[in-house]
């Protein structure tokens, strides 16, 4: 059987090593690496079939996935305004007031993005932005996407005019006389809202997710760890599949929430390994807590506001319980926990679930801005992945720490901001993300943000703990060798070897040589998955 596509003239990068393999060419067959060497002996394997692209020097890296990320929520979300580039309150009524200009009457306005520090020290409510939004039905997600700010008329058409009880750590904020301010605090007390505003259609939203995709596949992401799997996005991923479109690998972990149920869990665990070709539902999504801006993370100790004080689960045993059902039944967990407290409840649940039955699970956590040392090191200890965003700490926070996070935290909490260096060190494995669409999602930037630790807005500005941050093979290692051990495919991906998965990112130069802050304009030249180019150079 003639390969499926040659590659010569290469320079392929073996992160696991840190070096470059002594072959200049490769073969794809039924999706899988077949053989390396050099251009000529590749090239006689051709059939008139095979593709055959000359990479005139290009470097070859395995492919690079993104360990936390939301293809169809983000696809939805980001279809509206984007704030993301507001940097004070004038910016924020600007950019509103022109897209208002532009609405149908009755229309809602949707943005997302929106940083809380453009407020200071103002409280951030919807009357910092009145008149703008005065009488328009309007949905601001801010941009950690746990929280989002309603205008009135949003408020009155959803029927939401003071506080609600629920069954997670979410709330409406009222004012002292319990009238909501706009704010509204994590999914329960969110979807009060979003589901009175019009919805797209089906088709709307299949068209949105492939564009946004193959913008992904664009910027050499190969792959994505989906932290979700709410609404139809399921369906929607198989709908691509089957036709062809879908143009990145997906593992899939859908929510588990609290009060899940034993009919809940059992309907998670029976959903495990169901997918296509290029998608597969693994593992399961857990909240122990919310985000350090708008106050619902589990810290240890109160952040300077007395908040950030309880866990997203009413009760954090029950957490402990539904860890122990899903590590019996095989099932890997992956768990947002950003303050210290929430990180070692998760700990102290897998050590225990581990400890009433040793299977070998790569449990994760996802997310970590603060802890301390003693956390630190149970990580490697336990086996538990750390799943980071490196440019959450590069944009969203600021070395001085002046910035709402920090403030919030207190100089000491703040000074142990996203220790991807100190976990590594300790024996962990790091895994590299964007977490799209709070961040954005091209990987280039994921990696220089791990490396340089500076506000991409602006390099000139000092890093945030330049301490932690990570070499350019090292991060690599991130987005490549790293995600694939976290899935428990280290021995089919995440390497350039006969046998393993022919999903490769090829870039004009060595992405882990090339200056940091030089590293997100270093061009795409190729993306491959399964043997298939996703995306090619226009010169190419």
């Amino acid at each position: 059987m003639h390969p499926q596509l040659i590659v010569l003239g290469a320079r392929l990068l073996d992160p696991a090593t840190g070096g470059f393999l002594p072959h200049t060419a490769l073969s794809v067959t039924d999706g899988l690496i077949g053989a390396l060497g050099g251009d000529r002996d590749i090239r006689a394997l051709a059939g008139t079939a095979t593709e055959v692209v000359d990479l005139q020097g290009a470097v070859v890296t395995p492919g690079l996935v993104d360990g936390h990320l939301h293809p169809v929520h983000g696809a939805e979300l980001t279809h509206g305004l984007d704030l993301s580039g507001c940097a004070d309150l004038d910016a924020v009524r600007d950019a509103l007031s022109r897209a208002r200009r532009d609405l149908a009457p009755g229309a809602w306005l949707h943005a997302w993005g929106l940083d809380p520090n453009v407020f200071g020290d103002r409280p951030v409510e919807a009357a910092a932005l009145s008149p703008v939004l005065d009488g328009v039905p309007a949905l601001l997600q801010l941009f950690d996407a746990h929280s989002m700010l309603a205008s009135p008329r949003a408020l009155e058409i959803a029927g939401v005019d003071g506080p609600r009880t629920f069954d997670q750590a979410a709330e409406i904020v009222c004012d002292a006389q319990g009238r909501p301010t706009g704010l509204l605090l994590e999914d329960a007390a969110c979807e009060l809202v979003e589901r009175a505003a019009p919805q797209p259609t089906r088709e709307e939203r299949r068209d949105r997710l492939a564009r946004v995709l193959r913008a992904m596949a664009a910027t050499g992401l190969t792959g994505g760890h989906a932290m979700d799997a709410n609404g139809d996005s399921l369906a929607l991923y198989a709908d691509l599949d089957a036709a062809g479109e879908l143009p990145l690998r997906l593992r899939v972990a859908p929510w588990c929430q609290p009060g899940a149920d034993d009919d809940a869990l059992r309907a998670l665990i029976e959903l495990q390994g169901k997918g296509g070709e290029l998608w597969r539902v693994a593992g399961v999504k857990l909240f122990m807590d919310g985000t350090i801006d708008n106050g619902t993370a589990w810290l240890e100790h109160p952040d300077c506001h007395g908040e950030s004080t309880h866990a997203f689960w009413p009760d954090p045993a029950a957490y402990t319980r539904v860890i122990g059902e899903l590590h019996r039944a095989g099932v890997q967990t992956a768990t947002h926990a950003i303050g210290d407290a929430a990180v070692r409840h998760v700990l102290d649940s897998v050590e225990q679930a581990r400890h009433e039955n040793p299977a070998d699970l790569r449990h994760r956590v996802e997310h970590i801005e603060t802890v301390p040392d003693d956390t630190v090191r149970r990580f490697a200890e336990l086996g538990v992945v750390a799943s980071m965003q490196p440019t959450h700490c590069t944009d969203f926070t600021r070395a001085d720490h002046t910035d709402n996070w920090s403030r919030r935290l207190g100089e000491e909490r703040a000074g142990r901001a996203w220790r991807c260096r100190d976990l590594r060190d300790a024996g962990a494995r790091v895994v590299l993300g964007s977490d799209w669409p709070i961040a954005p999602y091209a990987p280039l930037g994921v990696l220089a943000g791990a490396r340089h630790r500076r506000p991409s807005r602006d390099l000139s500005l000092p890093p945030h703990g330049p301490e932690q941050a990570l070499s350019g093979i090292e991060a690599l290692r991130g987005m490549t060798v790293d995600p694939a051990y976290a899935a428990g495919e280290e021995r089919i991906a995440g390497r350039l070897a006969a046998g393993y998965r022919a999903d490769l990112s090829v870039f004009a130069e060595d992405p882990a040589a090339v200056p940091a802050t030089e590293l997100p304009e270093l061009p795409v030249r190729l993306t491959v998955v399964g043997g298939r180019v996703t995306y090619r150079a226009a010169d190419l």
